[in-house]
């Protein structure tokens, strides 16, 4: 049942808000978010609901997540439009920090996940998952959910947090939720929203040809054959350039020839200025 989402902006009040439903005995969920929501979020917060009592939202352009160049300062920004969203799911409270909030004066601390952060998404963007590791560790001890839900359409992301939270020992259950794609097979992503509608009618062939690609190895193709091909076919169909086009195994992200363990065929691709992930899962 939808009701108003109470919006908190300093971590004391969120913490006493938490506290309150923790002493009730109730179980809290987190969905961190950078807003511009759309049902791919909205699917978190349902099954944050199913999973938990109340549920957090954070709504935070993370600064320290995007180099030289990127687009934080056009970074889609509606906080109103998602607070009526949250609202509507059946969200209980959106944490929407300042920025001086999550970084005040002096901050000089990283956490950083070596290994599963580079390559993939970590070699286009440097520093990138050690900003997305730095932000998530504080907002995973700010709110102290029982678990923790996360779009797998950022797998690479997902595994680093996956990691950062088993090696720092945090008690939360991180939890990956599938991709929620348009008719067309495009994944839902707030970056649609730059792109053209020469380049969204592009764009779907990204689904297309990861679909296709999963099928040839399941049948048995070599990713040294199979993945490059993959590649000059979306340039052949109109994007610009592809970052990767890999499979790689699940939960290592180490890279894999073939289909022998569950595995993932990830894709970082490029329309104008607008970088498209998706991913699609292989089981043997």
């Amino acid at each position: 049942m939808s009701h108003e989402v109470d919006i908190v902006r300093a971590v004391a009040d969120l913490r006493n808000r938490v506290r309150y439903w923790r002493d009730q005995g109730l179980g809290v969920a987190l969905v961190p978010t950078m807003g511009a929501l759309h049902q791919g979020h909205m699917s978190l917060i349902s099954h944050a609901l199913e999973v938990a009592d109340r549920v957090v939202a954070s709504i935070f352009v993370n600064p320290i997540q995007f180099g030289p160049g990127e687009d934080f300062a056009r970074y889609p920004r509606q906080e109103a439009e998602d607070a009526a969203q949250l609202s509507k799911a059946g969200c209980h409270l959106l944490f929407a920090p300042q920025v001086a909030e999550m970084y005040p004066d002096g901050f000089s601390t990283q956490v950083r996940v070596t290994g599963l952060s580079e390559g993939l998404c970590g070699a286009a963007r440097p520093g990138h998952f050690d900003g997305v590791s730095t932000v998530v560790s504080k907002l995973l001890l700010q709110v102290q959910p029982s678990v923790a839900l996360f779009g797998e359409k950022d797998y690479q992301q997902l595994a680093v947090i996956r990691r950062m939270v088993r090696d720092l020992d945090i008690p939360v259950s991180v939890r990956g939720v599938e991709i929620v794609r348009e008719e067309d097979g495009l994944a839902l992503s707030s970056r649609n929203a730059y792109l053209t509608a020469e380049q969204r009618a592009i764009a779907p062939a990204l689904y297309r040809v990861l679909c296709a690609t999963a099928e040839a190895l399941a049948a048995g193709g070599a990713a040294s054959d199979l993945c490059p091909a993959a590649a000059q076919s979306l340039v052949a169909a109109g994007f610009d350039s592809v970052d990767y086009l890999e499979l790689r195994e699940a939960d290592t992200l180490a890279p894999v020839e073939s289909v022998v363990r569950p595995s993932r065929l990830l894709v970082a691709a490029r329309l104008g200025t607008t970088r498209l992930i998706d991913n699609v899962a292989l089981t043997p």
